[in-house]
Parts: C-alpha cells; sequence; structure tokens
C-alpha cells in the first residue's frame, strides 16, 4: 500500500510529457470554474422551495402551517420561503448548515417522522432545535429581512414597542425568545416540562392546536 501511494504521488507531481506547463494550468482552471458553476447551482437548487417540500415529511407538516401565516402571503406580497429562515445567507455558514442538515437525508431514510404521529412526537425536540439555533446566532436569519434600525414603532403596538425598545435593543432578548410558532404551530408541551422562555406566550394544547389550524389565515 505505501508502494502505491508514494508511486501515485509520483505521477501527480511528474511533469507532463506531452502537454505543456500552461495548457494545463487552463485545463484546470476551466475545470476549475465548471466544478464551482455545478457546485453552486446544485447548493442554490437545494434551497429552492420545490426541494424543500419534496418530501411529504415538510410540505404536508410545517409547509402546509406556513401557509396560513403572514409570512406566505400578505398585503405587501413580500414572503419567505424555507430557505429564508432556515438557511443562512452567508457562504461559509450556508455550507456549514448544510453538513448539519445533511443527517436529515438519515432520517428520511429510516422513516423518523414519515407520519403526523410520529411528526407530532418529534415536534418539540425538532422545534427546540431550531429555537437554539436562532438564539445562537442572534436571530440572523430573522435580521435578513427585519432591521431594527428601520422599525417604525408607532404603528406597533404597546406591548411591542415595549418589548422592541428595551429588550431588543439592549440585546438581552432576540427575535426568537418572543417570536416562537409564527411561521409553524407551537409544540404541545405537556404539564411538568420545561416551559419555552417565550414572554408572554402560552403554548397552545392539542385541542387549541386543532382550532387554530381550522382559523382562516393571518393577515
Amino acid at each position: 500500500m505505501v508502494k502505491l501511494l508514494k508511486r501515485y504521488w509520483q505521477v501527480i507531481w511528474r511533469p507532463s510529457v506531452h502537454y505543456s506547463l500552461g495548457f494545463l494550468t487552463i485545463v484546470g482552471f476551466i475545470g476549475g470554474v465548471v466544478f464551482w458553476g455545478a457546485f453552486n447551482t446544485a447548493l442554490e437548487f437545494a434551497n429552492t422551495e420545490p426541494f424543500c417540500t419534496g418530501c411529504h415529511e415538510m410540505r404536508d407538516n410545517v409547509f402546509a402551517e406556513l401557509k396560513s401565516t403572514i409570512h406566505y402571503t400578505n398585503r405587501s406580497g413580500v414572503r419567505a420561503k424555507c430557505s429564508n429562515c432556515h438557511v443562512p445567507h452567508d457562504w461559509t455558514d450556508k455550507i456549514a448548515r448544510k453538513m448539519q442538515a445533511s443527517k436529515e437525508v438519515w432520517g428520511k431514510v429510516f422513516g423518523t417522522i414519515d407520519t403526523p404521529e410520529k411528526f407530532q412526537a418529534k415536534r418539540l425536540e425538532l422545534a427546540r432545535h431550531e429555537w437554539a439555533r436562532f438564539k445562537a446566532n442572534d436571530s440572523l436569519e430573522c435580521r435578513n429581512c427585519h432591521d431594527y434600525d428601520y422599525m417604525d414603532f408607532t404603528r406597533q403596538s404597546v406591548r411591542a414597542q415595549n418589548m422592541h425598545t428595551t429588550y431588543l435593543a439592549n440585546k438581552e432578548k432576540t427575535c426568537i425568545d418572543c417570536h416562537k410558532g409564527i411561521a409553524h404551530r407551537l409544540p404541545y408541551i405537556a404539564p411538568g416540562e420545561a416551559p419555552t422562555d417565550t414572554p408572554g406566550q402560552m403554548v397552545p394544547k392539542p385541542e387549541q392546536q386543532a382550532a387554530a389550524a381550522s382559523a382562516p389565515p393571518q393577515r
């Protein structure tokens, strides 16, 4: 094995007999451009809504919930898609997130949440993972669209004004602390379990979740 590796190394670094260094450099450059273009195209495709909702676990659960919220349809016509909230925009963070999310393929293969019952059983765990991620990056994905410096506090409720001008301004809290459940339903937390840290926001019981599901879309 050592001899084989050594021979391979010698072949790799041996000067070309038939092609000039300039030719090899140009070929390598073109090959790199083609590879990068293909890689980036595949990466961007993985951020599209059809890709994200390609499996029924997402299409029939969280995506169905998103369609009834103001993040999906509203008077301004600005709509958030899955990757806007769940994939960082910076390239290095995006790659790290994609590598982290690759374990979802494992879950798909083994049917971790392939039924509504399995999904609901794992819902709180999945939600807490996302809450923790938003908390750790200071709700970066929220801030890509919502900028504190451009908020019109006169058009907010008194409670929202107080929360934004205190907790958000002094960075004691971040967006996800108060805005859990705005794009997907909050998971039910049984009595005795640790509650969410969302100020003033109660986690609905199963019957309340069912009522919310039949309610008209928010505007």
